[in-house]
């Protein structure tokens, strides 16, 4: 139980920074400086407007100086961050494994978010998320998957880890790439970002290619189903609206995550 409330304490004040990079990453603006600020009429935000969740809900989702309603998306995403890492933590216990998970959650409902509000996957989360993977795959070793199928006779537990976070990003980015290029070739028009490849790849580095095509499969299924019937029910013109594939990447990446974390300790 301590646990998991240490693990909802640091994902709250992670959900705070990652609302952060989401609103600064794309706008190619620092996330350290300048302090936290209110977008509207651009005026610092003192430290106690700052606590996660207790202040949006004190505040009533309006900013102390202007009345600027706050977006939803602040809370969501600390409450979600931290729900995760309290989940994590909680069945992991606090280590490496935990922290490895944790550092997966925030990465992925970075990406969704960012991808939901502003249509851009920053180099800073996918980038950085594929090193990140592949460095802790090092000391956390990953699931069985095809690298150990083919080469655990040759190689040791810790460098077939590495094997699978390496096949897994690249691998799996690589198919989505190619099918990018397919769609243009034929309909002569961009369908897919280098984005969305780039995030899929930082998945890879965390799941490995088994996890990486069921969450390519799995977020394709829930993009489509959810896309057409946003569609239909917006009245969208359905050639030229931009869906935000990267968010349906980043949600059913969490989910294949959860199932493939180990329960015991």
């Amino acid at each position: 139980m301590l646990e998991a409330i240490i693990g909802l304490v640091a994902g709250l004040l992670i959900g705070s920074f990652l609302n952060v990079c989401i609103y600064r990453l794309p706008r190619d603006l620092s996330v350290v400086r300048p302090r936290s600020f209110c977008p509207a009429c651009e005026k610092q935000i003192a430290w106690y407007d700052n606590i996660p969740l207790a202040s949006y809900l004190m505040l009533r989702g309006r900013c102390r100086n202007c009345g600027t309603r706050i977006p939803l998306r602040y809370p969501l995403v600390e409450l979600l961050t931290g729900v995760v890492f309290a989940l994590f933590v909680g069945w992991l216990g606090l280590g490496l494994l935990a922290l490895k998970w944790c550092v997966f959650g925030a990465l992925m409902i970075g990406l969704s978010f960012a991808d939901l509000e502003e249509r851009i996957l920053p180099d800073e989360l996918t980038w950085g998320g594929t090193a990140a993977g592949i460095l802790l795959s090092v000391w956390v070793p990953m699931q069985s998957g095809y690298v150990q199928l083919f080469l655990a006779s040759r190689w040791s537990e810790r460098w077939v880890s590495v094997g699978e976070s390496v096949v897994g990003a690249f691998v799996g980015s690589g198919l989505l790439w190619a099918v990018g290029a397919l769609f243009k070739a034929v309909r002569h028009k961009e369908g897919l970002g280098l984005g969305d490849v780039k995030m899929l790849a930082a998945v890879g580095a965390f799941l490995g290619l088994q996890g990486t095509l069921q969450t390519l499969i799995l977020g394709s299924v829930a993009g489509s189903v959810i896309g057409l019937i946003y569609i239909k029910v917006t009245r969208k013109e359905y050639s030229s609206y931009e869906l935000p594939f990267g968010t349906f990447l980043g949600f059913t990446a969490l989910v294949v995550g959860f199932l493939q974390v180990p329960l015991g300790r």
